[in-house]
């Protein structure tokens, strides 16, 4: 069956750093196929009324959906596009970030239309449920698990975070935690950060660091590296976000780290909080606020040898390609 994969958001600075874009990678290389970007936009540092996505392409869009048999998309977040409604084959949908059960989209009933929606948990899907959309596919994540080393970073003096979702645009400073990850930092003087940053507002986080005083305790990592040098260093990786809409359900760099054998911190507001406070593998935060996150952030040193304990218990067999292959398999062939 040929597909065409429908990306929404323009491709990084750095290549090959965004996870949803490895993610269609993967699939292209085990089911061939066309693909598409339906973002008008050359850089994610811009936003576009998404109402409007791919109708600026409609006859490239067109041409090679005759091509093909299936439709693939990728979007963080549930939406009847307006320009699905104009193709012909059916439509698989990934919602690549985590469903809020308050925020039901409109147009459930153009959305029960689709041949499927896939989530990445059964937290999603309960969501789903709950607004009448019973058309959907749990299908976990894969990431390659052959670059980590699983490594172990005795606990002293000082606690190092890894962070590596960078914003796109200002207001992501507030909305990814960056800002009260800073904040806190400030508050906790044996604290150590590590930011993987991609070529987007790099100044602005480096002025943010000053206001804050912690030149000599964070580091800033502008260009594309190979995460698993700095997992090694670090004694936990975190991500954080104000509603899970805007990162991942199960983020790459959360799931690279317990495959490593590092512990997790993140907001309950991401679906993978759940595996997480199951398999004991981290820290989960329910407010974004100074407080709560230095309380996280207190217990993850207080528990940490069992945390990392849990976190090299993770297999890797659970977040593989190759599982994440045969899944959509099984969905394409339905």
């Amino acid at each position: 069956m040929s597909i065409l994969y429908l990306l929404t958001a323009p491709p990084p600075l750095f290549e090959g750093t965004d996870a949803v874009q490895q993610d269609v990678a993967v699939l292209r290389g085990a089911f061939g196929g066309k693909l598409l970007n339906l973002s008008p936009l050359k850089t994610s540092t811009r936003r576009f009324p998404k109402q409007l996505f791919g109708l600026h392409n409609i006859k490239e869009l067109r041409a090679l959906e005759s091509r093909c048999k299936l439709n693939h998309l990728f979007f963080p977040t549930p939406y009847a596009f307006p320009v699905l409604r104009l193709l012909r084959n059916p439509i698989v949908y990934t919602v690549s970030g985590s469903l809020d059960a308050n925020r039901r989209p409109r147009a459930c009933s153009q959305l029960a239309k689709l041949r499927a929606i896939v989530v990445s948990s059964e937290r999603d899907a309960g969501i789903l449920e709950s607004w009448g959309l019973r058309n959907y596919a749990v299908i976990a994540p894969g990431v390659d698990a052959s670059g980590l080393t699983p490594s172990k970073l005795p606990l002293g003096r000082e606690l190092t975070l890894l962070m590596a979702s960078a914003p796109w645009i200002r207001r992501q400073f507030d909305l990814k935690g960056i800002d009260l990850l800073l904040a806190t930092a400030a508050e906790l003087p044996w604290l150590r950060l590590v930011l993987l940053w991609r070529g987007v507002l790099a100044d602005e986080l480096a002025m943010r660091v000053r206001r804050f005083g912690l030149e000599q305790r964070v580091e800033i990592v502008n260009r594309k590296v190979d995460i698993n040098g700095y997992i090694e260093r670090a004694h936990a990786t975190v991500l954080l976000a104000k509603h899970g809409g805007i990162v991942k359900s199960f983020p790459h760099s959360l799931i690279e780290s317990l495959m490593a054998g590092k512990p997790v911190l993140l907001s309950d507001t991401i679906a993978m909080s759940d595996y997480v406070s199951k398999h004991r593998c981290g820290v989960v935060v329910g407010r974004m606020e100074v407080a709560a996150l230095a309380a996280a952030i207190d217990i993850l040193a207080c528990d940490y040898e069992a945390l990392a304990c849990n976190a090299a218990q993770v297999a890797p067999a659970e977040f593989s390609i190759e599982r994440m292959i045969e899944s959509h398999r099984r969905l394409y062939a339905l």
